[in-house]
């Protein structure tokens, strides 16, 4: 891991924004969180543009928009390589860590990105050692756990002020995970709505409308359809509201630095344009 100054006091594992008056919709950005901490003790020599490779670079700065319109900002604090905060805490690799042996493990986590992630995002090794069971459960204890306490608090706190609750959840893509035949362009937008089962249709058809107004490829559930966090929350025939969006970071990132790319503020103004267009348009998305 790259040397570089350790902050002198750790971040929280989340950080909220709340309007004054309690809102509807939730937008969340679990993996906008830089910090690793010294106890990671990542593999020596892993470059930091690899320990961060698999984060959601400035989808936080991206959606801040949304709380101009009244919705409610969850913001994960901790890097995603430390605990990825969109993964079932059960999901645990038993390649990475002892104590599980003969355990089976998920596709994804077989492939290295389970909740306590084996590889990069672009692929390399993490550590150079095995992981503890009980470093890895003080992890949970420590980020994953308190980011979805907070998560369900405020989705319970806009159900009881507004008889539905409605969890954006907020991603990136690399490029190159869409790319088509031949190296062509894939999509710009993926609406994750787990099939229909995690939001009402009226829900995806907006965003879906909204994105395409400015221009942009949108594909449904393919190659996301939503992760745990839209799995769990996505309740519609209670009222609770789930949607996953990925965003392509071709159109706002410089993948090599995870700085501003040319296409940031055209990106970051058709984002505020869909912000607003969902935010303000009919309201209600829970049919009775």
């Amino acid at each position: 891991m790259a040397d570089g100054p350790e902050p002198t006091t750790e971040p929280a594992a989340f950080t909220v924004v709340a309007p004054a008056t309690p809102s509807r919709f939730v937008f969340a950005s679990p993996h906008s969180g830089q910090h690793y901490p010294a106890d990671m003790a990542a593999a020596a020599g892993l470059e930091a543009s690899s320990l961060r490779s698999a984060e959601d670079a400035l989808v936080d700065r991206l959606i801040a928009p949304g709380l101009e319109r009244g919705a409610t900002l969850l913001v994960g604090g901790w890097g995603r390589a430390y605990v990825d905060l969109n993964r079932d805490p059960e999901d645990l690799d038993p390649v990475l860590v002892e104590g599980l042996e003969g355990r089976t493990a998920s596709p994804r986590t077989a492939a290295g990105y389970g909740v306590v992630p084996r590889l990069t995002g672009d692929g390399r090794p993490l550590y150079d050692r095995r992981l503890g069971l009980e470093e890895v459960h003080g992890r949970l204890r420590r980020v994953h756990a308190p980011y979805h306490a907070a998560l369900d608090g405020l989705m319970q706190a806009a159900w009881t002020a507004h008889g539905e609750a409605v969890l954006v959840d907020w991603h990136s893509m690399p490029s190159r995970a869409t790319r088509g035949v031949g190296g062509a362009r894939g999509p710009d937008v993926v609406l994750g709505d787990r099939h229909g089962s995690s939001c009402s249709a009226e829900l995806t058809r907006r965003l879906r409308k909204a994105f395409e107004a400015l221009g942009w490829r949108v594909a449904l559930n393919q190659p996301y359809s939503g992760g745990w966090t839209t799995q769990i929350q996505g309740r519609p025939a209670d009222g609770f509201h789930a949607v996953q969006i990925e965003l392509n970071r071709a159109l706002y990132l410089d993948e090599a630095t995870l700085e501003p790319g040319p296409g940031w503020s055209r990106c970051a103004s058709g984002v505020r344009r869909v912000i607003n267009d969902l935010l303000t348009g009919p309201p209600g998305f829970t049919r009775t």
